[in-house]
């Protein structure tokens, strides 16, 4: 349908997957941007998704990060896991995130791309503290 705003089924039901985990996730579409986030992730964010809704994939790097050493976004195109998924391959990350009214926290991001009849629809996110992921 032209004009439609219709989401891939597959992107449908890995939202309805990731609101059931506690594992903090987000879902993107294929441009990348975040289409849904979970209410773990929320928590981890500062932000539940009820409250900042969909956002586009330079709006989320410029507020939740990831940031080099020096503070600064790092831009989508050199982001290695944007890369990976884009490519339709898994992909894990150790990077920086700036939670909203929190300090910056190094989490572990593991990404899966979805891939749906007509190829690459988005990709799940999942994340953690990273000190967490030595237990």
């Amino acid at each position: 349908m032209p004009g439609s705003t219709q989401r891939p089924l597959e992107l449908i039901l890995a939202r309805n997957l990731l609101s059931t985990l506690s594992t903090p996730a987000t879902l993107v579409n294929q441009p990348g941007d975040i289409v849904y986030y979970n209410d773990a992730a929320g928590v981890r964010l500062g932000r539940r998704f009820e409250e900042q809704g969909a956002m586009a994939a330079q709006d989320w790097v410029d507020l939740f990060g990831p940031f080099d050493d020096d503070g600064n976004p790092i831009p989508l195109e050199e982001q290695r896991l944007t890369r990976s998924l884009r490519a339709k391959r898994p992909g894990h990350v150790r990077s920086r995130i700036r939670p909203i009214g929190g300090p910056d926290q190094m989490v572990e991001v593991s990404g899966v791309p979805v891939i749906g009849a007509d190829g690459f629809v988005g990709a799940m996110l999942f994340f953690w503290a990273a000190d967490e992921a030595a237990e």
